[in-house]
């Protein structure tokens, strides 16, 4: 089962920062899953056929046609800011 360092080691890699009861609900809910599992792999599956899925997956994507291009002129007008020819966005990830 779950123990809190193993919470507080998940919380770090997700970048949560949990209250003490915060930890306590997620250890309890996390222990509920695998309890679920340790149940499921209870059940006697002899003689069942394995299956990828449980439907029939059909591709409803249209074809992949080439198309003419933006012009970098049209892009450069609605993007906030260019560089290089390369839309400049903020960065979104922290370096640690």
């Amino acid at each position: 089962m779950i123990d809190a360092a193993q919470i507080d080691h998940l919380a770090q890699l997700a970048r949560l920062q949990l209250t003490p009861e915060e930890r306590q609900t997620m250890q309890d809910d996390l222990n509920s899953i695998l309890g679920y599992f340790e149940q499921l792999s209870g059940v006697d599956t002899e003689g069942v056929a394995e299956m990828q899925r449980p439907v029939n997956l059909v591709n409803v994507m249209r074809d992949d046609v080439p198309t003419e291009a933006f012009d970098v002129s049209v892009v450069a007008a609605l993007a906030p800011e260019m560089q290089d020819n390369f839309i400049r966005v903020p960065r979104t990830v922290e370096a640690d």
